[in-house]
Parts: structure tokens; sequence; C-alpha cells
């Protein structure tokens, strides 16, 4: 009964910052209230730029303005204008492991708050994501999430927000988009509207070297990445990279997959010369690009 009524607890008083957010047909979605009149949510859950709304705890609908998203974390930001509602207390996503109880709480119906008691189902150091986003920590849950409960706050068992929810980064199961990550991610978008990554312009796909190429060339990895689209104008085109290129290194360290692509293109390269190593008609051959700022809907990286 003590567990219980401790849980039903911590459901009230963080869903005193969780709000339903508006930004899409039917169900909305949950959103924290992460600082004094901003909200934060889960990008993907937003359909439209504009006529955004969010219903507050105590019932209230109010305009919402979109500041800005950035889909490789799945983090969007939203003000409210004259709306001074208590932050959520948020914690270090990094202290949760495996096995830790967690509470998701969201107000997926528009009105009333939900909850949904669980454990966490992993946990792991600063972790990519398959769109290019950098999370402080890999944070698992032990299943997918309800309805309306992407952008939920994720609390732990002491009452303390660790971040917020996302079905949108993995197939099959939850992901907390760790405290931190919203934190840094919301920084940058207030102060700019968006998130900077570097960009070359390419599209590529993994593949692994021939066994003559590796003799030949002793490269630092046996798998590398082959340029099979380029953006027009971009810095890679630019530098004189082509369609059929195979890059194996990035400034001296192996090109293995997009992983490797994604750690040399971070906000601090754009402007930066990057030296790529590829090979070209089974010859190893090197050119130097200027790392651009990666427009914010193209596909290319």
């Amino acid at each position: 009964m003590e567990l219980s009524d401790n849980l039903a607890g911590i459901v009230e008083r963080v869903g005193r910052g969780v709000v339903a957010v508006h930004g899409r047909h039917r169900i909305p979605s949950s959103g924290v209230i992460w600082r004094q009149g901003i909200v934060v949510t889960a990008a993907h859950t937003l359909r439209r730029d504009d006529g955004i709304e969010v219903t507050l705890t105590d019932g209230r609908t109010v305009a919402a303005v979109l500041v800005g998203r950035d889909t490789g974390t799945d983090i969007a930001v939203l003000k409210l204008d004259g709306v001074n509602l208590d932050p959520v207390e948020s914690g270090d996503a990094r202290s949760l492991k495996a096995g830790h109880l967690a509470l998701a709480i969201a107000r997926a119906d528009g009105s009333s708050i939900s909850a949904d008691f669980g454990v966490i189902g992993g946990t792991g150091g600063p972790w990519r994501t398959w769109r290019g986003g950098q999370l402080d920590a890999l944070v698992r849950l032990d299943g997918g999430l309800h309805p309306g409960f992407s952008g939920a706050a994720l609390a732990d068992a002491r009452g303390q927000v660790m971040g917020i929810c996302t079905s949108a980064l993995a197939r099959g199961f939850g992901i907390v988009i760790p405290g931190m990550t919203v934190e840094r991610v919301t920084e940058e978008l207030l102060a700019k509207g968006h998130v900077s990554r570097g960009y070359l312009g390419v599209g590529t796909q993994q593949v692994n070297l021939s066994e003559a190429w590796i003799r030949k060339m002793n490269p630092s990895s046996s798998r590398g990445l082959l340029v099979n689209s380029l953006a027009p104008g971009g810095p890679a085109e630019q530098a004189g990279v082509l369609i059929g290129d195979v890059l194996i290194e990035l400034d001296g360290k192996p090109c293995r997959d997009m992983d490797d692509l994604h750690t040399a293109l971070g906000s601090g390269s754009i402007g930066q010369q990057l030296k790529i190593a590829l090979i070209r008609g089974g010859e190893r051959s090197e050119c130097s690009v200027t790392v651009g700022e990666r427009p914010q809907r193209n596909a290319c990286r």
C-alpha cells in the first residue's frame, strides 16, 4: 500500500508539469514544462508548424509557438506566452540502471493524467540515433509506448524527471531522451531555431572492401562507404568526390559506417577542412572537403 501511495504521489506531482500537445490529428501527444513558458515534446508527433495548441493542467487550452525542432534527437520546443507554470524537477538519466522502476507520465487524452509503470529495460553510454542525433545516454524502456505517451515525462522512483519518452528512435520499445540532451537541444533551439550539424552532401551505403583492395592498399578497416548520390553544389561535389567512390578514412580515422561519418560531422566541424581518403577505380586517392552546415530538410548527410 505504501508503494502504491508513493507512486500515486509521484504521478500527481510530476503530472502538474505535463501537458497535452495538439499538433496532429486525433490523439494528442504529451509534453513537459521544461522551463517557465517552455514545453518540450517529441518532434515526430508534430505534423504541422502552425496552429499548435497545448492543454494545461488546469484544463485551459492555449496557443503554442513552435520555436524549433530537431529530428536527430526527436525534440521539439514550444513557447507559451503568458503561461507561468513551474517546470519539472529533472535528474540525471545516466544514474538509471536496467531493472530500475520508472513511471511514464502523460496527458494522452488531452485532459486527465495517465501513467504507465514499468522498469528500465537497458542502459548504455552516449548513443547516436539513426537520424544522426546524439543522446547523452541510451535508456531503453522494457516495452513500447501507449498512444499519446511520446513526449511524456519519465520519472524515477524518487519523482525526478529523467527525460522524455519517444517511440520514434527504436523499433519495438520506447526510448528515453535524457534530460541532459533535452537541455542541450532546447538551449540551441531557443538560440537559433535549429540544431547545427556538419554536411558533406553525400548519400552512402556500407560496403565490404574486396580482398584485392585490402592487399593492395592495406586500409585501416575492411569496410567503407560507397557514395551513391551527391547533392548538387554540395561540399563533397565541390571537392571533386564522385558517385562510385568508396570513402575509407575521415581525417585519418576509419570510415566504416554511418556512425563514423556522423561522428566526423559534429557541429564543431562546420567550416573546417575534412581530409577524405577514398578508393576510385581501384586506386587510393585523397581530397579535402570544407564541411558545410546540413540543410534542415535534406536527407543527405
